[in-house]
């Protein structure tokens, strides 16, 4: 019996083909490194989460988290026009007093200059202010939910994505 046994598995190790599973979960999205503390002013473009909603005169700024700052021109109310995507990785919380509109990135406190909203300037920046964002797993998943193991090679994890998962290494189970 022993022996059966032992074949069995000897067969099942060395020709079991390829065990290729797929499942829905969650992918991390990277930035390299180099890129994570670049802010920059980029064309209008669709929330994909929406974060802080901060009103400052006629504009409405939207943040989409970990993404950036989205810029609305609420001059009409009954038409509102997005102007600009102010690009910075890691944001979760934007505030704005007089001409200043304060934000994260990452583990950074930066302060921008908002006068001419299509051309804001980055007037400070002070570094490791709070702690650097998860990057270990997706926050508030549901119980038993799959997603691709991140890889600190390919950059810093800004978000993460539903997609369909060849092998997936990590589960939730908390």
């Amino acid at each position: 019996m022993k022996n059966i046994f032992l074949a069995s598995l000897v067969f099942l190790l060395f020709f079991r083909g390829s065990s290729v599973f797929e499942v829905e979960g969650y992918k991390p999205v990277y930035v390299p490194k180099d890129e994570t503390k670049v802010i920059k002013v980029l064309p209008p473009r669709d929330i994909t989460t929406q974060g802080k909603i901060y009103v400052k005169g006629n504009y409405i700024f939207i943040g989409d988290v970990n993404l950036g700052v989205h810029v609305v021109d609420n001059t009409d109310p009954r038409n509102p026009k997005k102007v600009a995507f102010i690009q910075i990785y890691g944001n979760h919380d934007i505030a704005v007093k007089d001409n200043m509109l304060y934000a994260d990135n990452l583990d950074d406190l930066v302060t921008l200059d908002i006068s001419d909203i299509q051309n804001p300037v980055l007037i400070k920046r002070i570094e490791k202010v709070y702690k650097l964002p998860n990057q270990h797993y997706p926050e508030d998943l549901p119980f038993r939910t799959w997603f691709e193991c991140p890889d600190p090679s390919k950059g810093l994890v800004v978000g993460w994505i539903p997609a369909m998962i060849e092998n997936p290494g990590c589960y939730t189970s908390y």
